[in-house]
């Protein structure tokens, strides 16, 4: 029976393989895509937990994202630095809100130290936003903005009395990298689509010998 398997193997010419290999391709195409629809679904249902500020969501929808891509091939393509870069997983994607609810949170702490009756400049937390007031009208930013907290910020470090809590609130500013998430996901994965992308590549490495052996024994006639 192995003989004859072995045979009938062997009976399968070359053009019967790439026909063969052309629907596979495509049958590849179509279950990574899904794979990344699924990601992208589940990522964004990540972010809108984070948009929504609740913390607990947040930490279910994570380990949803997290087991789904560590058992999966998941296809990406990502923005690096304008370069567009082809990986295995989510890509990079941050929780926008809890860093700006943190960053807040940080500000507000500034405010009580800059709000003394002893500061020459007055309220300078006051004065910082009523100038970044006037940006935020103007491009359209909400208070919880980063453009917003940035701004605030630059306006508090003008003046002198700030100045000696420049290194505080830049340390009270937590790093954007603690709210920085990515999930990497396997090469290859004992899955549906990890079984066909195999079979393709077996079909692929056959086809490529079948040439070479082909090639070899072209020329070899030719030294005859």
């Amino acid at each position: 029976m192995k003989k004859r398997g072995r045979i009938k193997i062997h009976k399968i010419k070359t053009w019967q393989l790439v026909l063969i290999l052309v629907p596979l391709l495509f049958l590849d195409a179509t279950l990574l895509r899904m794979n990344h629809v699924r990601m992208t679904e589940l990522r964004d249902a990540v972010l809108e937990a984070d948009a929504s500020e609740n913390d607990e969501e947040v930490t279910k929808r994570l380990e949803e994202l997290r087991e789904y891509v560590l058992a999966n091939m998941v296809i990406n393509v990502v923005d690096d630095n304008g370069e567009q870069k082809v990986t295995f997983g989510t890509g990079p994607f941050y929780l926008e809100h809890q860093y700006i609810k943190a960053a807040n949170k940080a500000l507000e702490e500034a405010e009580g130290r800059l709000t003394g009756d002893a500061n020459p400049n007055g309220n300078v937390y006051a004065m910082a936003s009523d100038a970044c007031r006037v940006q935020a009208l103007a491009n359209g930013w909400t208070w919880d903005n980063p453009n917003y907290i940035n701004c605030m910020v630059s306006e508090i470090q003008k003046y002198p009395a700030a100045n000696e809590l420049h290194d505080t609130i830049k340390a009270s500013l937590p790093s954007t990298e603690l709210y920085r998430r990515e999930f990497a996901s396997p090469v290859w994965a004992p899955t549906l689509t990890g079984l066909m992308v195999l079979i393709t590549l077996l079909i692929i490495v056959v086809i490529i010998i079948r040439l070479l052996i082909w090639i070899v024994l072209r020329l070899s006639l030719l030294f005859v």
